[in-house]
């Protein structure tokens, strides 16, 4: 399995891309080609997941990706990640029916409660065994809207051989969210504030991504799900919901509060892949250019002052950059039309059109791609209309999915795709139901931590020498 840029660099193995996170022209890693499953491939999986559990489910998944890594260290990487101790059940991404017609997948009960610990806590164990087998240091480099950040520095915080630099938009997230990251007391988790949204993080994210030499001399990599191997270790819980909700038996559509569009990616590289998925609905917030763009074919970033600030804070991004790589798959694999639409075109006008495209219709018609957009309105209604009928309380991110997910269900399960725990968000919580969430044990210091942070208000620059002075590993050789 070879990995090209959607950009047109490459081709490269899995564990080079691990370490290298953004490709050295911008773009974004991609297998050359999907692996596919059929009937009996399926079916196989079906009984290890029934059988082995998720862990090697995982491992089988992942093995079809990752040939570079044997087979039996890559089952204890996974073995490692996906625990009962860290997830609270063997199932570890169990799936319950909320009401007819309508599933939800629970991602969120890992060590942050958020779905990112998925993904992230594999990602931690690939990083500590690559790093480990060739002797070196990395530093990551990341940006978060509100659950990447505690999930990788929860990950990485034993991983000796990495230190993180993570930016957060200054004032937007949560008091929880910012307790869990902030409240980190390690000279290897660097947290720096961001005056702006998220997507000003991400930009300077890969502005010194975008220096070649810099990004060699600390040997910088990426945790967000600019990411492969983040991304492919979502890809799991999809197939692994498949079967959970159709008994490995027919269509199923998922409903997936969408941001950056990492997660919806996952499900749409699943979809490639054969899984048996009718429908992949994008549901946004305020922020509605994913939700636009497959509306109109039309898609047009917002800078930073017309992004809302809402009740489902880690959505509130209007630059998603996972987005890339569906548009690689879009436009056939076309590496100098991405180059040219994303490298120039979009950071030249901000906008991408494509309704005068031979592509026009195929987001929905080849890729099975809807969409719905919530207010806070709805997600203040859906919390306290799932809790009241069915007991169950939920974030207000998921309920954006739950919300869309019910207008745009069919006669095929509709999973809608879990993001959190509602504990990270008692205020709208306290808005639907009258009270705040109780406050799991595990997390009843979040709150009263002293908060550790750096203010980066002057640019990449600026970003580059708290880099150059607060990095304590020895540099890659």
């Amino acid at each position: 399995m070879r990995y090209v840029s959607t950009r047109g660099y490459g081709p490269m193995g899995f564990t080079d891309i691990l370490l290298e996170g953004l490709a050295p022209d911008g773009g974004l890693y991609v297998p050359e080609e999907y692996p596919r499953l059929d009937s009996e491939d399926l079916r196989s999986l079906g009984e290890i997941l029934a059988y082995e559990g998720y862990a090697t489910f995982a491992a089988e998944i992942l093995a079809l990706f990752i040939d570079d890594i044997p087979f039996s260290d890559l089952e204890g990487i996974t073995r490692r990640a996906y625990t009962k101790e860290k997830f609270g059940t063997d199932l570890i991404a169990p799936l319950s029916q909320v009401e007819p017609g309508l599933w939800l997948a629970h991602l969120s009960q890992g060590p942050t409660a958020a779905f990112k610990d998925m993904a992230m806590q594999v990602l931690g164990q690939l990083f500590d065994y690559e790093l480990t087998r060739r002797q070196r240091t990395m530093t990551i480099l990341g940006a978060t809207s509100g659950d990447t950040g505690s999930a990788a520095e929860y990950a990485l915080l034993d991983a000796s051989r990495v230190q993180v630099f993570m930016l957060s938009p200054l004032g937007r997230m949560t008091a929880f969210q910012r307790g869990q990251m902030y409240g980190i007391n390690s000279p290897r988790i660097v947290n720096v504030t961001v005056p702006g949204s998220f997507d000003d993080c991400q930009d300077l994210v890969k502005e010194v991504n975008a220096d070649a030499e810099f990004k060699a001399r600390h040997s910088i990599g990426a945790v967000n799900s600019i990411n492969w191997a983040r991304l492919v270790s979502q890809v799991v819980y999809y197939i692994s919901s498949w079967f959970q909700a159709s008994d490995g038996q027919g269509e199923v559509s998922f409903c997936v509060p969408s941001g950056n569009f990492g997660n919806i990616c996952a499900g749409h590289v699943a979809r490639m892949m054969g899984v048996p998925i009718r429908s992949l609905v994008c549901a946004t917030n305020e922020n509605n250019v994913l939700a636009e763009f497959f509306t109109s074919g039309v898609y047009r970033v917002r800078a930073s002052t017309e992004t809302f600030v809402t009740s489902s804070p880690s959505m509130d991004i209007s630059k998603a950059s996972n987005f890339e790589r569906f548009f690689f798959d879009l436009t056939g694999r076309d590496s100098e039309q991405v180059a040219h639409l994303f490298g120039d075109q979009l950071n030249r006008t901000g906008v991408i059109d494509i309704r005068s495209t031979p592509y026009a219709h195929l987001p929905a018609s080849q890729y099975g791609f809807r969409t719905g957009v919530s207010t806070h309105a709805d997600r203040v209604a859906t919390i306290a209309d799932v809790f009241r009928r069915h007991g169950y309380l939920i974030d207000p991110h998921t309920a954006d999915g739950v919300k869309v997910g019910r207008e745009r269900k069919g006669d095929e399960p509709m999973i809608a795709m879990e993001t959190a725990l509602p504990v990270k968000f008692g205020s709208i919580t306290k808005e639907a139901i009258g009270r705040v969430p109780e406050i799991p044990a595990r997390f009843s210091q979040v709150l009263d931590a002293e908060q550790h942070t750096v203010l980066c208000d002057q640019g990449a620059d600026q970003l580059k020498h708290i880099i150059e002075t607060m990095t304590i590993l020895k540099p890659a050789s």
